[in-house]
């Protein structure tokens, strides 16, 4: 099956680039954004996959503002060509590859819509691949790239128009490729020896003058199986950004993370972030969190709208609950982003702190399945 990308010589296999290069049915290519206001009024999420092993491409978009988080989500049939990023009224355009795009979700009957486009402040960076293995199988294999910037635009949702101003929203980009858990569980063959575990926390930050990254993934014993910090330049404007990647990109060594758990959840209170840079300079970061948006309402975890599921030829939902009401150890809600305010020194930064814990993480004080923080 041939694409308009098939007339460029960047072919990596011998296959055209509609088949990827693995027969896994988890085999996904993403794009992932999140937006959020500096003073913790609101956070929104923004997601679109494409899963040709399973022939399904869905896409999500979230707002957490007012005590009350609302959804859309939308599925599809996977389109022939992959450069297609269209979902019923949801759509991204690429302006620049690796630089700016738009972000549009058309009006539509779940009330929620948006116009958004962004702009980086920095250059992109390409994390570490990241390969998982339960019970001696191989369930995440991926490569990830990340960037900073700004949106531009407007959301709705609800009756309710908010602006969205560049000087006070800030803009995480995402992009991952490869092969992850995806869509309904797996069943047949021995039963499973091991507990599941996982213990992720992602930490993008942005201050003034630069940003950091810093992403680590745990075994039960807290011992990092991926972990990475970097420093990143920012720009004060997206033409001064010096290309794809940024040559002065500094990676930190010795890092660490101390985590203070919310009683009776899974779910941060603050934390502490230190990393060392080559030179022997240490940062240490001090984080207040503001406002925790749930992963659930981009599809991650979803009990029914779970990525890669496939939901008929063309299916969209809306969903909103009070985030007073939400279960805090339901399975569902595991999974948060969490709006932050940090200090390094005189230094203030914005970002968000990423967190999803399942099973044993010892050093944390979690020894079970889902036993919360005491």
């Amino acid at each position: 099956m041939l694409s308009r990308f098939d007339d460029y010589p960047i072919h990596p296999t011998p296959e055209p680039l509609a088949h990827p290069a693995t027969t896994d049915r988890n085999v996904y290519d993403r794009y992932w954004f999140n937006g959020f206001s500096t003073d913790g009024e609101f956070y929104f999420g923004i997601a679109l996959g494409l899963y040709p092993a399973r022939g399904v491409m869905d896409c999500a978009f979230s707002i957490v503002r007012d005590g009350e988080q609302h959804c859309f989500r939308a599925s599809r049939r996977a389109p022939r060509d992959p450069s297609e990023t269209t979902v019923g009224p949801f759509r991204i355009e690429i302006i620049e590859p690796m630089h700016s795009l738009r972000v549009v979700l058309d009006d539509n009957q779940t009330g929620v819509a948006c116009d958004l486009t962004f702009e980086p402040r920095s250059a992109n960076i390409q994390e570490g691949r990241q390969t998982m293995r339960q019970n001696g199988r191989v369930i995440m294999d991926a490569t990830r790239f990340a960037q900073f910037g700004r949106w531009l635009g407007r959301v709705r949702y609800d009756g309710k128009d908010v602006a969205i101003d560049p000087e006070r929203v800030y803009a995480t980009k995402d992009r991952s490729w490869g092969v992850r858990p995806l869509g309904e569980p797996e069943a047949g063959g021995a039963p499973a020896t091991e507990l599941p575990q996982i213990f992720f926390t992602w930490v993008p930050l942005q201050w003034e003058d630069r940003c950091t990254h810093f992403i680590s993934f745990e075994h039960a014993d807290g011992t990092p199986w991926h972990q990475e910090a970097m420093i990143v330049p920012a720009y004060p404007t997206s033409a001064a950004i010096p290309g794809v990647e940024d040559p002065n990109l500094r990676e930190m060594r010795d890092m660490a993370h101390a985590i203070r758990w919310r009683p009776g959840t899974r779910r941060p209170a603050g934390a502490t972030l230190s990393m060392m840079a080559r030179n022997g300079e240490r940062s240490t970061i001090e984080i207040e969190l503001l406002l925790c948006f749930r992963m659930k309402g981009l599809g991650y975890m979803h009990p029914t709208w779970g990525h890669g599921r496939w939901q008929g030829e063309l299916a969209m939902v809306g969903e909103s609950w009070k985030t007073a009401d939400v279960d805090e150890m339901a399975f569902d809600n595991l999974h948060v982003q969490q709006v932050m305010r940090a200090k390094d020194g005189p230094s203030v930064g914005y970002g968000v702190m990423e967190n999803l814990v399942i099973g044993p993480h010892h050093p944390s004080g979690f020894h079970e399945f889902l036993d919360p923080a005491k």
